[in-house]
């Protein structure tokens, strides 16, 4: 049987951290905090709380609201069978703490996310696309962003035309 996370527990390991529940959205705890509490919140759940992975880093584009986007990020703890949501307001033009020291596979959920919604993280070292090309100007997961996407063939024909150019068939033996 799954264990549910004590608020008194989680509660403890952010002694002095603001923070506040939120209503259970689909049946995992959750919190809200500000940026600035995000590091040492995060920080105090791994260290304090027991809280030993980190399951997902996301965001969700609120366009219009303000601040713009919600950073998400989910942690577990497989010493008590549970999990935390931590949501944390972010605007278009602020960066967010990465949590890549705390949890080093973390380092690719902050790229896509920076690839996706071009939120960047303070302190990723390797912070560059994930699925997209290095010269794609924009972010497909922006409420912004045309349906129908931004030239879709023009980049994945110049990478072709320099692939065929730098080709040689001795070399695919």
């Amino acid at each position: 049987m799954p264990g549910t996370v004590t608020s008194e527990r989680v509660d403890g390991a952010l002694a002095g951290i603001e923070h506040r529940w939120l209503a259970h959205r689909d049946g995992l705890p959750a919190l809200e905090l500000d940026l600035a509490g995000l590091a040492p919140a995060l920080r105090a759940l791994k260290e304090r709380a027991g809280f030993e992975s980190a399951t997902f880093v996301t965001a969700v584009d609120r366009l219009p609201r303000v601040p713009r986007f919600e950073l998400v990020h989910q942690l577990f703890s497989l010493a008590h069978n549970e999990r935390v949501r931590l949501h944390t307001p972010l605007a278009e033009k602020e960066n967010a703490p990465s949590c890549t020291e705390l949890w080093p596979g973390a380092a690719y959920m902050e790229r896509e996310c920076y690839d996706m919604f071009g939120i960047r993280f303070e302190g990723h070292v390797g912070l560059k696309r994930l699925l997209m090309p290095e010269e794609f100007e924009h972010h497909p997961l922006r409420k912004d962003f045309p349906h129908q996407g931004i030239e879709p063939d023009r980049l994945y024909r110049e990478w072709d035309k320099k692939r065929r150019a730098e080709w040689h068939p001795e070399a695919a033996r």
